[in-house]
């Protein structure tokens, strides 16, 4: 038999989530949500692709745009693959299927409220993953 028991295939997914959950854990206050925006998702997707008790795998067109948003080191990056490729052996995983993507800095005004400073910030944010999302469509 090739298929993997539904319960090792929940172990296998909840291990390469325990990593991912275990960096977003280490990382700055808003990554999850700067997660979200990369992703095209809600920040509650990333609750899900997080947590290791659910069962739903994380896509693998999603992988690389996890490890660039969230800056997964090489040890990290190393324990999610290896665990990611145990529980999905029949899934191609191939870093050169995802989207290319570069990283810019932009200047805003500073608003003097911390409150319409984030607005802003997720305002880019939002604006840059609609960028992205259109260029994949016309790729």
């Amino acid at each position: 038999m090739n298929e993997m028991a539904p319960a090792r295939l929940g172990a296998s997914v909840a291990e390469y989530k325990g990593v991912l959950r275990r960096v977003l854990d280490n990382r700055p206050s808003g990554t999850r949500q700067r997660l979200a925006l990369a992703l095209g998702k809600n920040r509650s997707f990333v609750s899900q692709i997080a947590n290791p008790s659910y069962p739903v795998p994380i896509p693998a067109q999603h992988v690389e745009t996890i490890f660039e948003v969230c800056h997964f080191s090489l040890d990290e990056r190393k324990s999610f693959l290896d665990a990611y490729r145990h529980a999905h052996a029949r899934r191609k995983l191939d870093a050169g299927d995802a989207p290319k993507r570069r990283v810019i800095s932009i200047t805003v005004p500073d608003l003097g409220d911390a409150r319409r400073n984030h607005a802003v910030d997720e305002m880019v944010a939002e604006f840059a993953a609609r960028l992205a999302r259109l260029a994949e469509d016309i790729s």
